[in-house]
């Protein structure tokens, strides 16, 4: 696999800087907001029916606009072997709609034939690197193409661990040649949950692998004992932290096809679309201030 794999860099087919996800309730306002030129991202398992409107819409989406594919179910850091149906209903996915970015998260949520609502954690050890590296492989060979894998939020570390996180999702890059899906809102979640510096885990990560970025608001809590919890909650704007984190890649050379996450609580079509104008500035920004200084 290589970084040119994706069907719209092949063609030579301008990539779209910046999207949103795609929500049934919106399809009205974009129908009739003829000015955005960005792209939409789905969540996969919403869309592994055979048809009906569902599919009618997403199929009027994607004659006007590029496509992201986004799994939440296959559990590739599970223990167990991939669902060899779920993966096949994947594939036949990415044929049908030919998405410019696939991607996945590092994470597992099924076991013993279960599907969880959330998206679990793992220890990274090198048993579940080995494990990891060849579930990737399986996807990238029933979809033919590179998959991206996005750096999970977490609330919890394994004692067991012994990679960090940036040297575990390295590796696994390095070892299937698929891509890297920086979730900015969930590197923050993570590094103030567990006490370290947001900015000093941005550095760490491998962005010479980053084929994707997403950027989302968080939820504010408190766990048992009275100190901050984050949750990834996907329901409002995307907070200023998540912003400055996102300028800080810009400046270490991070340009990627960046979305916009709002899964709850969703506000009209215009606000979130006002998201999106926003990380478009600021990535025009950036790409100004580097050419002055060229």
């Amino acid at each position: 696999m290589t970084a040119l794999d994706e069907p719209a860099l092949r063609s030579g087919t301008p990539v779209p800087p910046v999207g949103v996800g795609f929500k049934p309730s919106h399809a009205d306002a974009i129908a009739a907001d003829r000015g955005f030129a960005g792209f939409f991202e789905v969540h996969a398992e919403n869309y592994m029916g055979a048809g009906g409107m569902p599919h009618r819409l997403l199929e009027t989406v994607r004659r006007d606009h590029a496509l992201a594919l986004h799994g939440v179910a296959l559990s590739i850091g599970g223990s167990e072997p991939l669902c060899r149906a779920h993966l096949a209903r994947f594939a036949s996915l990415v044929r049908r709609y030919e998405p410019f970015l696939v991607s996945e998260h590092l994470a597992w949520s099924t076991h013993a034939g279960c599907y969880y609502n959330d998206l679990l954690p793992l220890p990274y050890t090198r048993a579940t690197l080995a494990g990891v590296c060849n579930h990737v492989d399986e996807v990238q060979a029933a979809i033919g193409r590179r998959l991206l894998l996005e750096n999970p939020a977490t609330y919890l570390v394994f004692e067991e661990s012994t990679l960090a996180e940036p040297d575990f999702l390295a590796e696994v890059a390095q070892r299937t040649g698929c891509g890297l899906l920086l979730d900015l809102n969930n590197l923050y979640v993570s590094a103030v949950n567990h006490g370290r510096s947001p900015t000093a885990a941005l550095d760490a990560f491998p962005i010479g692998h980053v084929g994707q970025i997403h950027l989302a608001g968080h939820a504010e809590q408190a766990d048992g004992d009275g100190r901050q919890l984050l949750i990834d909650s996907h329901d409002g704007i995307v907070a200023e932290p998540v912003w400055s984190l996102f300028e800080h890649a810009l400046r270490l050379g991070v340009h990627a096809p960046t979305l916009v996450e709002w899964d709850s609580r969703l506000p009209p079509w215009a606000e979130l679309r006002a998201q999106a104008d926003s990380a478009h500035q600021r990535m025009h920004g950036s790409v100004s201030v580097e050419a002055a200084h060229a």
